[in-house]
Order: structure tokens, then C-alpha cells, then sequence
């Protein structure tokens, strides 16, 4: 036993010697190389945490896309923690003039496709990410108590005194309601007669206050006011076809983001969303490009 014992300490003293560390320094050098990995695990979480970092996608939407926007954000905010999403809700005119004039958006989805062909034709709009998602109607509302207005041609009798539309400039249901009376030659016989808002939902609210006997507004905007009924449908070769498309600015420091996002806009479960709230889907696949 004291023989073994001797050759033991012979080996360590050997082991010793040949590499200049003592063996209860062997701990010391474990805890020294584990050290340094424990920071570099410290690191790479930290890393990890930023790349988790939220991006704030800018929305410069359409009035009339208020309601459904924002249940859609909420559902889409849930999906992806990560993602924030700020909105801007006004005509399509006057959100167009804001992004000419140097605001920083991500995406831009609105009705009437000559604010966004500006854009394009001007340099503004990310190639080939414009589409177009929805579909709407122009609706002839009255109070809802009210009877003796049942088509357009009745909005140049003496019985209605106001007519609440959108700006004709900066509105697109303010554009098509200009359309609608042109072609159905009553806009001389009814324009003393007009009461213009700045945004297109105004003029439904103009009924829905008393403020105006009837008005030319989107489906979706009479829809969402409790106080009006419906009394026609603008006649589809009236007017030219209410779409709302959505495209991503050049400018945008989130394009991958937007992307992602306005995919979520084509999905089954955004686009149910829509039709609740009175729009229609596209499915022209060519027009959606």
C-alpha cells in the first residue's frame, strides 16, 4: 500500500514538473476557459434581444377604412408582438400631399386609384408592391325617418333643401359623387344645393346630425352610421369602379415589414374583417398586381 502510495505521488510530480501547473490548479484553468463562454452566452442573448427589437410600420389610410383597420390591427398585433403599427387616418388627397411633401410612411392604402397613380408616376411608390384589395359602392342615404327621396334624379327636387358629399378635390367618394351627378346631368340643377366635407365619412355624418336631407357616400361609411337608411345604389356605369389599393413608399425603412403586413391584408382572416365592414374583396388576380 505504501508502495502504490509512492508511485502516485511519483506520477504527480511527473505530471507537475512536465507541464509547470500544479494539480489543484487544474480548477483554476477549468473556471479560467469556462469563464469566457459564460460571457459569450451573456452576449449572444443580448443579441438575440435586439434582434427582437419592435418596428413601428407607418399607415397612411383612407378614412373609410378606420373601422376594419383597426380590428385588423389588433388581430395582427397579437400574431406579431414585434410589430407596431401607427395609423394616420384622412382623405386620400390630403395623406397623397402629406407624403409629397416629405412624411415618412410605410404603406399607403386608400380609395380612388388617381392618388396613388400620382405617387407612382412621380417616383414615390416601392416597384411593384401597389395592389389592389377592395372594392366599394356609392350609396344614396337620408335620414332615417325620412321618405320622398328613393333615387338620385329625386336630389333635384324642391324637397331636398342639402346634399352632403366629399370634396370633390380631395375625396374619392367626393370625385365619384361628382361622376355620378355629371352622368346623371343633375350637377348644375343640384350644386347650390351641396354641402362638401373635408373627409368622405363627414357627409354621412351631416346626414345622420340633420344637417343635410340626403347624401352620396360609400356603402361602408352609411354602414357604420345609425341614423341613416340607404335608398339606392349608384349604377355602376355612373361612375367609375371604387377600388382601394395599397402600395409601399421607396422611402420605407421597414419594406420587409410592410411586406409581410400587407400580405396579412390579403389573407382569409384580414379579408373577413373587410366584409364585415361592407367592403367587397377583389378577385380580379390581373388588378391585384
Amino acid at each position: 500500500m505504501l508502495i502504490l502510495r509512492d508511485q502516485i505521488n511519483q506520477d504527480l510530480n511527473l505530471i507537475n514538473n512536465y507541464f509547470s501547473v500544479k494539480v489543484p490548479d487544474l480548477i483554476t484553468m477549468k473556471c479560467s476557459f469556462y469563464l469566457p463562454l459564460a460571457i459569450l452566452s451573456l452576449v449572444l442573448v443580448s443579441c438575440r434581444k435586439q434582434e427582437a427589437k419592435t418596428i413601428s410600420l407607418n399607415v397612411s389610410a383612407g378614412q373609410s377604412l378606420q373601422p376594419a383597420m383597426t380590428e385588423i390591427k389588433k388581430i395582427y398585433t397579437q400574431q406579431q408582438p414585434n410589430v407596431s403599427i401607427t395609423y394616420k387616418f384622412s382623405s386620400g388627397g390630403f395623406l397623397k400631399d402629406s407624403i409629397k411633401q416629405g412624411e415618412t410612411i410605410d404603406i399607403f392604402f386608400t380609395g380612388g386609384s388617381e392618388f396613388l397613380d400620382d405617387l407612382q408616376s412621380k417616383g414615390f411608390l416601392f416597384e411593384k408592391t401597389r395592389k389592389h384589395l377592395l372594392n366599394n359602392k356609392l350609396v344614396l342615404i337620408v335620414p332615417k325617418n325620412s321618405t320622398g327621396v328613393s333615387t338620385f334624379n329625386d336630389l333635384s327636387g324642391k324637397q331636398v333643401k342639402t346634399i352632403a358629399v366629399g370634396n370633390f378635390k380631395t375625396t374619392s367618394s367626393g370625385q365619384h359623387a361628382e361622376t355620378i351627378l355629371t352622368s346623371l346631368k343633375i350637377l348644375d340643377l343640384v350644386k347650390p344645393k351641396l354641402l362638401f366635407s373635408k373627409v368622405g365619412f363627414g357627409a354621412a355624418r351631416f346626414v345622420e346630425t340633420g344637417q343635410a336631407d340626403a347624401g352620396i357616400v360609400y356603402a361602408t361609411d352609411a354602414i357604420n352610421a345609425s341614423q341613416i337608411k340607404i335608398v339606392a345604389i349608384a349604377p355602376e356605369n355612373s361612375h367609375s369602379p371604387s377600388m382601394y389599393s395599397v402600395a409601399i413608399l421607396k422611402a420605407s425603412p421597414h419594406i420587409p415589414e410592410a411586406k409581410e403586413f400587407i400580405q396579412f391584408l390579403e389573407s382569409n382572416q384580414a379579408s373577413a374583417v373587410f366584409v364585415k365592414y361592407g367592403f367587397a374583396i377583389a378577385r380580379d388576380d390581373r388588378a391585384r398586381k
